[in-house]
C-alpha cells in the first residue's frame, strides 16, 4: 500500500513539473475500484429563492474520468424541510441510490444534458443540477421553491511534450482516443429551404417546422445518425403534457397517428445527417403558444447494418406503409408494435451462447438536446388578406369612375345651358 501511494504521488509531482496538468486524486468507488479524481466546481446561484442551494454542506461533486458523482443533502435548501428524491434530477437523470443522510446521481460526462467546452488547456463539463418541488400525493401545497445549481468537471488536454522541441509527425494513440469519445451533436431548426438556421421561432399552424439533427464525427471512423426519440411540450421543466411524434425507436408515429405531412427527408444529405419536416401544431386547452421539442439522438457505425433499433421509418399516408430513409424498408415493420423486444430477446439470446460477446452503444453515442422555445400562432394568411384588399378595391375604383365621368357630364350640361342663355339674352334686348 506504502508503495502504491509514493507511485500516486510520484505521478502527480511528474505531471505538475513536465506536463503542466491539473492535479487529480484517486478515490475508491464502495465497490472497491480505484478511479482519479479531477476538479469540481458547484456554482451557487445567488438567489435568496434558493436559499442555500449550491453550498458545500448542501451539493458536493466528484468528477472522475467516465462520470460525475453528484451528493446531495435532503435539507438542500437549509430551511429544515428534507426534499424528494423524485424531484431531483440532472439533465433528466435522477437519485441513482440513497441514504439517510445524502442523495447520489451518477451522470456519466457524454449524458444527462452535459455541455462540454474546450478551452486552451483544459475541456469543461457543464452539468445542471435541478430541484423541482412536487407535492405530496393528496395534498395540494409545496413549502419549497425550485432550485438550480451549476456543477462543472474540468480536464486537462492532452499534450505532447518533447525536451527537443521537435513536431512529431504521427497523432498519439491517447489523443486520438480522447478526441473520438467526443461527438458533437446538433439539433437546428432550419429555415423553409434548408439553406441555414431560422431567423425566427414563430410558426403558424399549416407550417411545416424543419429541424435538422447532425453529428460533428471528425477525427472519428464514418457514423450513421438517428433520431431516436422526440417528444414536443408546452414547458421545458417536464410540469405540462407531452406528444410523442417519433418514438418506438426511428419510427416518425405522427405521420400515421395524425395523417400529417410530418416525415424523414429521403434522401439523407449525409450519413451524419438527418432532417425532419414537422407539421405545425398546438397544444389543445393551453393557454400559451409555446412549444419545446427534446430529442434523443444516438449514432452507430456507418458499416453497421441497419435494424429494429437503429432506423429512421416514416409512414407513406398514401401508400399505407412504413418506408425506411436508408431503403430497409422491413426493419420498419415493428413500427405498429414494439420495436425493442425482438431486438432484445436476440441479444438475450446471444448472450447466453458461450464465447459470444455482446455490442452495445457507448454511452457517449447518444446524446438529448432540447430546442425551444417555439412559438406557434394559429392565423397566417397574408397572400388572401392582400388577395381579398385588391377585390375589395376594385369595386371601389369603379364607382369613383363612373361617379367621375357623371360629374364631367354635368358639368359640361351645365356649361351648355348657361351658353344658351347668354346666347338668347341680345335677341330679347333688340
Amino acid at each position: 500500500m506504502a508503495c502504491k501511494a509514493m507511485h500516486q504521488l510520484l505521478f502527480l509531482v511528474y505531471g505538475l513539473l513536465t506536463f503542466n496538468v491539473v492535479p487529480v486524486a484517486f478515490g475508491y468507488r464502495r465497490s472497491g475500484v480505484p478511479f482519479k479524481v479531477h476538479k469540481a466546481v458547484v456554482i451557487q446561484k445567488e438567489s435568496l429563492v434558493q436559499q442555500r442551494a449550491g453550498s458545500p454542506e448542501t451539493v458536493s461533486a466528484q468528477c472522475t474520468e467516465w462520470d460525475v458523482i453528484v451528493t446531495i443533502n435532503p435539507d438542500l435548501l437549509g430551511i429544515q424541510h428534507p426534499v424528494q428524491a423524485s424531484d431531483l434530477s440532472v439533465g433528466g437523470c435522477g437519485v441513482t441510490s440513497q441514504t439517510p443522510t445524502a442523495f447520489v446521481i451518477e451522470a456519466p460526462l457524454q449524458g444527462c444534458g452535459s455541455t462540454v467546452m474546450m478551452l486552451a488547456d483544459e475541456m469543461v463539463y457543464t452539468f445542471i443540477l435541478d430541484y423541482n418541488p412536487s407535492p405530496i400525493p393528496g395534498i395540494p401545497i409545496i413549502r419549497t421553491n425550485p432550485a438550480v445549481v451549476q456543477i462543472e468537471c474540468h480536464y486537462p488536454r492532452n499534450h505532447n511534450v518533447s525536451s527537443n522541441a521537435l513536431n512529431p509527425t504521427w497523432v498519439p494513440y491517447t489523443s486520438t482516443i480522447s478526441a473520438q469519445d467526443v461527438l458533437g451533436f446538433a439539433l437546428i431548426i432550419m429555415n423553409s429551404d434548408w439553406s441555414g438556421p431560422s431567423s425566427s421561432n414563430v410558426f403558424y399552424l399549416g407550417d411545416l417546422i424543419n429541424l435538422q439533427a447532425s453529428v460533428d464525427s471528425t477525427n472519428h471512423v464514418p457514423l450513421l445518425l438517428f433520431v431516436d426519440n422526440c417528444v414536443a411540450s408546452s414547458a421545458s421543466n417536464g410540469s405540462a403534457p407531452i406528444y410523442t411524434f417519433i418514438g418506438n425507436n426511428g419510427c416518425f408515429t405522427d405521420s400515421k397517428v395524425t395523417g400529417s405531412n410530418s416525415q424523414f427527408i429521403i434522401p439523407r444529405i449525409a450519413p451524419s445527417n438527418l432532417q425532419i419536416e414537422l407539421d405545425a401544431f398546438r397544444f389543445y386547452g393551453v393557454a400559451t403558444s409555446s412549444v419545446f421539442i427534446t430529442c434523443r439522438l444516438k449514432v452507430t457505425l456507418a458499416s453497421q447494418a441497419i435494424d429494429n433499433l437503429n432506423k429512421a421509418c416514416t409512414y407513406i399516408t398514401g401508400l399505407s406503409q412504413w418506408t425506411s430513409v436508408d431503403g430497409s424498408n422491413q426493419v420498419c415493420s415493428c413500427c405498429d408494435a414494439n420495436c425493442a423486444t425482438g431486438q432484445k430477446r436476440r441479444i438475450e439470446m446471444a448472450r447466453r451462447r458461450p464465447g459470444r460477446s455482446v455490442k452495445t452503444t457507448p454511452v457517449e453515442w447518444e446524446k438529448t438536446l432540447v430546442v425551444g422555445p417555439l412559438f406557434l400562432e394559429g392565423k397566417h394568411h397574408p397572400a388572401v388578406s392582400e388577395h381579398l384588399t385588391a377585390t375589395e378595391a376594385k369595386p371601389a375604383g369603379s364607382f369613383m369612375l363612373v361617379l367621375g365621368s357623371m360629374l364631367v357630364v354635368l358639368a359640361l350640361t351645365c356649361s351648355a345651358f348657361l351658353l344658351y342663355l347668354l346666347y338668347q339674352k341680345p335677341q330679347i334686348s333688340n
